[in-house]
């Protein structure tokens, strides 16, 4: 389950992990502080959750659509990319204190053009956080979606590093226009480390992103999607992810899971 920290008591954000049955949650935060890291140790102990990894995106306006997010998200845009990597860094750095074995970020729209100026910052800006998380200890987990897969792992091979891997959140290049999940898998391959099941329908306005739905009433196919990653391999926990909140978010976190469940009996 994923879970937005963010301006709450970690005890009270992840109550509903335990309370959905959950054993596993990758958390969200941009704010982090000795106190709060202490906190959030004594509420994973206390529920017997793992946090996966940690989910941070540093200072400065994001936007999330085709006309200002390339401007605006990760480590491309030059105007913030000197304090997202300060601020990552630190992020890593709170990780660490909590025990947790791995952070994840969006880098952005990494241009498709490699002899694109802003993709070769970009791959420096990233290898400066990469890094930091390997003397951390911990994966650097790119969040997919808004470069293509192919683009993705050739900025993978360009940082260089052995402490990298795909954050694959299945519903963002369906809701970006970057591809499909399934045949993401064959360009992936083993740098894939981490899986968030969303779901979502392809963009209609050239102008935003596409709409996320519940579980399996999007494009992924979840049947397919979840054979596929047998096939790989793949033994890392599954963590849900849905953007909204709400009276309606734990009932539908719920239906998910129950969604997910079914799938995975038939397929074994």
């Amino acid at each position: 389950m994923f879970v937005y920290l963010d301006g709450k008591e970690p005890e009270d954000a992840l109550a509903p992990v335990k309370e959905l049955g959950f054993g596993y949650c990758e958390v969200y935060l941009n704010s982090f502080s000795d106190a709060y890291a202490a906190k959030l140790r004594a509420a994973l102990n206390k529920f017997s959750i793992q946090a996966t990894a940690l989910f941070a995106s540093g200072p400065g306006e994001q936007v999330y659509d085709f006309y200002r997010g390339p401007e605006t998200i990760g480590l491309v845009p030059r105007q913030f990319r000197e304090a997202r990597v300060a601020a990552l860094k630190q992020a890593s750095d709170f990780a660490r204190q909590c025990g947790i074995p791995a952070f994840e970020t969006h880098c952005g729209f990494i241009p498709e053009n490699p002899n694109d100026p802003l993709y070769k910052e970009a791959v420096e800006a990233i290898r400066q956080v990469a890094a930091h998380c390997r003397q951390n200890g911990q994966t650097f987990l790119y969040h997919a979606g808004q470069e293509t897969p192919v683009t993705l792992v050739r900025t993978i091979q360009d940082v260089g590093l052995d402490n990298q891997g795909v954050g694959l959140d299945t519903a963002n290049l369906i809701l970006c226009g970057k591809g499909h999940p399934n045949d993401a898998l064959d360009v992936y391959g083993s740098h894939l480390k981490a899986v968030n099941a969303k779901d979502g329908l392809y963009p209609t306005d050239v102008k935003q992103l596409g709409k996320e739905t519940p579980l399996g009433q999007g494009k992924v196919d979840f049947p397919r999607f979840l054979r596929r990653l047998q096939l790989l391999g793949y033994t890392a926990p599954i963590i849900i992810e849905r953007e909204i909140s709400g009276p309606q978010l734990l009932p539908e976190l719920k239906a998910g899971k129950k969604y997910l469940d079914e799938i995975l009996r038939q397929i074994e």
